[in-house]
C-alpha cells in the first residue's frame, strides 16, 4: 500500500538576516492512508512547520517528502498551489482568518467548493450536510462573528473538508477553546476523517488530542523523538542515523534522573541509570525561569481597579452577558473562566473600549467608559490599558525587539527607554534568545509571548490577556502564570485574564467562572 505521507531526512531552515534556523532536523515520518496522527510537542519543536511543508506553503530545504503520492520537493510553487486546493483541507491555529465575517456560516462552508467550480445546489446541500453534523444547522444563517469560540472553530473544520480533501492538516483546532469544547473539536475532526476515508496530521500541545488518534508522535528539536499507539501510556522512543536519542523530559524527571547517565548494553536491552556526580531531580533542560523577582526595577502606575454594573451585551439575537456584575481589584490576577462562548473575551473588550455594552455602567479607575468618545476612549487605552488578544497582531518582518519597542513608541516613550524596556521583558518571558529574531520565523507559542512582553513592556494600570497560554506547552504555561500572579503582587497591577488553563486558574488571585 502507498503512505499517504512519506518524508525521508527531512530539513527546513529559516534564512534570515539574522542568521539559518532550522525548523526541521532530519525528520522522518510515514503515514498510512487513512491514518490519523496526533503530534505532540512544546512550543518551538516545528510543528506548525511541519504542516506547512506537507501542505506545500514552504518547500523543504533538504531531504524528500511525498504527500498523496506527489513529491513536493520538486513542485514548482504553482503545482504546490493547486495540489493544496485540490487535495488537502487546512485548519490553521488562527480559524477566524478562513472565515470570511461578509459571508453566512452556509456560504462559508461552500466556499471552497464555489472556488473549485461546483453548482449552487451541491455547494448548499453539502454545507447543510456538514452543519447538521457538527450541531450547526440552526445557524446556517448566521454569521461567524455571532458565533462563540467553539462554533467557529467547527465551522472552520467544516470549511476544511467540505471539498472531501485526501489530506486534513490541523495546527492546534483547540488551542482556544475550553476543554470539552476542544474535545469535541478532536472527536469532529476524527469522526470526518473516517466517515470520509481522509488522513489526518493534528499537532498540538494538549495530550488529550491524542484520544482520537491511531498514532502519536512527539516532535521535539525538528525531529520525531517518540511515538505511541493513540493514547497509550507506554512510548517507543525512536533511534535516529547514528544512535540520536532524545529522552522525553517527562520520563527523566519522573525517574529523578539528573543531567548525566551511565549506559550500559545487555542483550536486547539498554540499561541507562544516574551518573553518581549527577545530581537527583535535576532536569537537564531547564524550565524557562519565572524571572519575577527581577521585573520590579522601578515604580510602575498604580492598578486600576475595574467594575462592571448591570452590564447588558448582545450580538444580534444572541444575549452574551445580562445584568452582570464583576470586580477585578489592583494587585491582583484574576482568571475569567467558563465554556467558549460564556463572554470571557467579550468582558475583556468591554474593559478595553473596543466594546460599547447594551445598557449598565463600565467604571476602570475613575473613568467611566460609558460616556467616552472613541478618540477619548484610544487616548485612555495608550495611557492606561494593554490587551493581549487572541490574534496577536504582530509585525512578522520586524524583529520581537522591533515590535515591543514599535508598540512602546507609539505610546510616546522615548526610543532608548523603550529599546530597555523591550528587551527587558522578552527576557522575563524567556525569549532572551530571541530578541533579534524576526517574528515570521517564530512559533506560535513564541509569538503569543512576545505579545505578552509587548504588553507588559507598556507598564499598564490593567493589563487584559486572552488565552494568553493556548498555544504554550505546560512548562511555558507555568511560567506565564507565575510571572503574571508576580507581576500583579509586586507592582500592584490589576490583571484580568480568560483563559480555560487550569495552571493558569491555579495561581489566580481569583477566579470568575462564568
Amino acid at each position: 500500500m502507498t503512505d499517504a505521507i512519506a518524508a525521508r531526512e527531512l530539513f527546513r531552515v529559516h534564512r534570515t538576516a539574522e542568521g539559518d534556523a532550522a525548523a526541521l532536523q532530519g525528520l522522518s515520518l510515514r503515514v498510512a492512508p487513512g491514518e490519523r496522527i496526533v503530534v505532540l510537542g512544546p512550543s518551538g519543536a516545528g510543528k506548525t512547520t511541519l504542516l506547512r511543508v506537507l501542505a506545500g506553503l514552504e518547500p523543504p530545504s533538504a531531504g524528500s517528502v511525498e504527500v498523496l503520492g506527489a513529491d513536493l520537493g520538486r513542485l514548482p510553487a504553482r503545482r504546490r498551489a493547486a495540489f493544496r486546493q485540490d487535495h488537502v483541507g487546512l485548519v490553521d491555529q488562527h480559524h477566524d482568518r478562513a472565515l470570511p465575517p461578509a459571508l453566512r456560516c452556509a456560504d462559508v462552508v461552500g466556499l471552497p467548493l464555489a472556488l473549485r467550480g461546483a453548482p449552487r445546489p451541491q455547494r448548499t446541500a453539502r454545507a447543510g450536510e456538514l452543519l447538521e453534523r457538527v450541531g450547526l444547522g440552526d445557524r446556517a444563517r448566521a454569521r461567524p462573528h455571532e458565533l462563540s469560540g467553539g462554533e467557529r472553530q467547527r465551522l472552520a473544520v467544516c470549511a476544511a473538508v467540505a471539498h472531501r480533501p485526501g489530506l486534513l492538516l490541523a495546527d492546534e483546532p483547540g488551542g482556544e477553546l475550553d476543554a470539552a469544547s476542544a474535545q469535541a473539536v478532536y472527536a469532529l475532526i476524527a469522526e470526518l476523517a473516517r466517515d470520509e476515508g481522509t488522513t489526518v496530521v493534528m499537532v498540538s500541545h494538549d495530550p488529550a488530542a491524542a484520544e482520537t488518534a491511531d498514532r502519536t508522535l512527539r516532535l521535539r528539536d525538528g525531529r520525531i523523538t517518540g511515538e505511541a499507539a493513540g493514547s497509550a501510556a507506554e512510548e517507543a522512543i525512536v533511534v535516529g542515523r547514528g544512535g540520536w536519542v532524545r529522552l522525553p523530559d517527562e520520563l527523566l524527571r519522573e525517574a529523578g534522573v539528573g543531567g548525566r547517565l551511565l549506559a550500559r548494553a545487555r542483550p536486547g536491552t539498554v540499561e541507562l541509570r544516574a551518573a553518581p556526580d549527577s545530581a537527583p531531580g535535576a532536569h537537564p533542560e531547564p524550565l524557562p525561569p519565572v524571572p519575577a523577582a527581577r521585573a520590579a526595577a522601578r515604580p510602575r502606575r498604580p492598578g486600576l481597579t475595574a467594575v462592571l454594573r448591570a452590564v447588558d451585551k448582545a450580538y444580534g439575537e444572541r444575549a452574551v452577558l445580562a445584568a452582570f456584575d464583576a470586580r477585578f481589584t489592583a494587585g491582583r490576577l484574576t482568571a475569567l473562566s467558563g465554556r467558549s462562548g460564556s463572554g470571557k473575551s467579550t468582558i475583556l473588550r468591554l474593559l478595553a473600549g473596543l466594546e460599547r455594552p447594551d445598557a449598565g455602567t463600565i467604571l476602570v479607575g475613575a473613568e467611566d467608559l460609558a460616556g467616552r468618545s472613541r478618540t477619548e476612549l484610544a487616548a485612555f487605552r495608550r495611557d492606561h490599558v494593554a490587551l493581549v488578544a487572541q490574534d496577536v497582531g504582530l509585525v512578522d518582518f520586524l524583529s520581537a525587539q522591533e515590535n515591543v519597542a514599535f508598540a512602546l513608541a507609539q505610546r510616546g516613550v522615548a526610543e532608548d527607554e523603550a529599546e530597555r524596556r523591550a528587551h527587558t521583558w522578552l527576557t522575563e518571558v524567556g525569549l532572551a534568545e530571541r530578541t533579534r529574531q524576526r517574528v515570521g520565523r517564530l512559533s506560535g507559542g513564541e509569538r503569543q509571548r512576545v505579545a505578552l512582553a509587548r504588553a507588559l513592556a507598556a507598564e499598564p494600570g490593567l493589563l487584559l490577556a486572552d488565552e494568553p497560554t493556548s498555544r504554550l506547552d505546560e512548562a511555558n504555561a507555568a511560567a506565564v502564570a507565575q510571572l503574571l500572579a508576580a507581576i500583579a503582587e509586586r507592582h500592584g497591577t490589576t490583571i484580568v485574564c480568560a483563559t480555560h488553563e487550569p495552571l493558569l486558574i491555579a495561581h489566580a488571585h481569583e477566579q470568575v467562572a462564568l
